[in-house]
């Protein structure tokens, strides 16, 4: 969100509990002479993520690229994953995604952006246990696909970028898996959130306009 707000978007962004954070971050840019907006939605709903899309509009007048960027991630051998773990994390990674583009597709015209954060696990699954969480970010891929070629002659572009192990609060670099990760990275290292946020932001800007239907992997080699 910082870089897209660098280039001069207006930005809203959805929360789930911590609305001090959120508040913060909305100070922090407007300071920065961004226009920023926190609004508190449970990707879980589809109800909210849709209110959350009007409210969007409203409050910054339109709309011009979608960003699906919330996720969960439950790490479990299939025969002891607790089920209401599961529908969660459906609820979340596919339902949330599908019910934000269902929503926001009404507002998006001739140009605009629809931009999936999925995962490198769609394509590569290194350890037992992710395999729930592979299919969700599959089901991203596959619908990054249907919808490029749905609302290709609407001029709209649908892609999906694939992160691999990247230094987040979920996967912290120093984390359980990390040495496992990084010996499976080409590059043998994590990536930052930098990374993500470059190849979003050229997406989301002009000079992308005949990309569509694609998975970008910002995965370091880590499928290499």
């Amino acid at each position: 969100m910082r870089r897209l707000t660098a280039d001069g978007a207006a930005v809203a962004f959805t929360y789930g509990a911590s609305a001090a954070e959120a508040d913060k971050l909305v100070s922090e840019l407007s300071a920065e002479g961004a226009k920023v907006v926190a609004i508190q939605a449970d990707s879980a709903d589809p109800a909210q993520v849709s209110n959350a899309v009007e409210q969007a509009v409203a409050e910054l007048g339109g709309l011009d690229v979608l960003v699906n960027n919330a996720g969960v991630a439950v790490i479990s051998p299939i025969d002891d994953f607790p089920q209401e773990q599961f529908d969660r994390l459906v609820a979340v990674n596919i339902g949330g995604v599908f019910a934000a583009i269902r929503s926001a597709v009404a507002h998006l015209g001739e140009g605009a952006r629809i931009i999936n954060i999925g995962s490198i696990n769609a394509d590569r699954v290194p350890e037992p246990g992710l395999s729930a969480y592979a299919m969700t970010k599959g089901a991203v891929a596959s619908l990054t696909r249907g919808l490029a070629r749905e609302l290709g002659p609407r001029g709209i572009t649908v892609n999906n970028v694939q992160p691999g192990p990247i230094d987040t609060d979920m996967n912290p670099d120093q984390g359980e898996f990390a040495e496992a990760a990084k010996g499976v990275v080409a590059l043998g290292r994590y990536g930052n959130t930098s990374d993500i946020a470059a190849v979003v932001s050229f997406l989301a800007g002009p000079e992308s306009g005949y990309v569509t239907g694609a998975n970008w992997n910002v995965d370091g080699g880590f499928t290499a």
